[in-house]
């Protein structure tokens, strides 16, 4: 898989009906990609190490330009696409190959850039309990937003929903084990900051 590109739009998503959607979310087992959901698969992924499964939830936050929502931005990031003459705030990151499995807009949108089995390149340098290299064996969500803007209604709501439909695919996935990016990288990641409420996460997984 590593190194294909494909983009897979369906029709625009209004709040309404990304809530409507991520009621019934569903990965599809053969492309593990979701049913129903916009698609930019991103050429920035490569394989898990053989027998590696994924087992760890991270929990990002986004935003391109910094501080500012919507936009074409953060695909064209994660598609090695972004203009370095667009914005100041671009020029050392047009450069980088990061992506996430998936990112959830502030209307509670989600958009998948890379298959759940694959490995996606979000986590950089980074340990979960003694175990470095979290993408090896991590899923990596983005929400967007800032460490100090609240994060919205519908992305509560699409998280939670999204996290439902990788537990019921992915045995090796648990509840207990969903973490932010400051969580795995401390000092060097501050995502998705205090301004995300974990308490909240939790209320809406369902109990198992």
């Amino acid at each position: 898989m590593a190194g294909e590109f494909r983009v897979r739009q369906d029709a625009p998503v209004s709040p309404r009906t990304a809530d409507v959607r991520t009621e019934s979310l569903r990965i599809d087992p053969a492309t593990q990609l979701l049913v129903g959901c916009r698609q930019v698969l991103s050429p920035h992924f490569d394989e898990r190490p053989p027998g590696v499964l994924p087992e760890l939830i991270v929990v990002h936050g986004i935003s391109l330009p910094p501080g500012e929502f919507g936009g074409p931005w953060i695909d064209r990031l994660f598609t090695g696409t972004l203009p370095a003459e667009a914005h100041p705030e671009f020029r050392e990151r047009a450069a980088l190959k990061v992506s996430a499995h998936a990112l959830i807009r502030r209307d509670g949108a989600i958009v998948q850039y890379v298959p759940f089995t694959a490995r996606a390149w979000h986590a950089g340098k980074s340990e979960y309990r003694g175990r470095s290299a979290c993408n090896n064996f991590s899923i990596g969500i983005e929400l967007e937003g800032t460490d100090d803007t609240p994060y919205s209604d519908a992305q509560y709501r699409s998280l939670a929903a999204l996290v439902t439909a990788l537990l019921n695919a992915h045995p090796s996935l648990a509840a207990e084990r969903i973490v932010g990016h400051s969580d795995i990288a401390p000092g060097r990641k501050t995502d998705p900051g205090p301004s995300f409420d974990w308490p909240r996460l939790r209320a809406l997984l369902p109990a198992r």
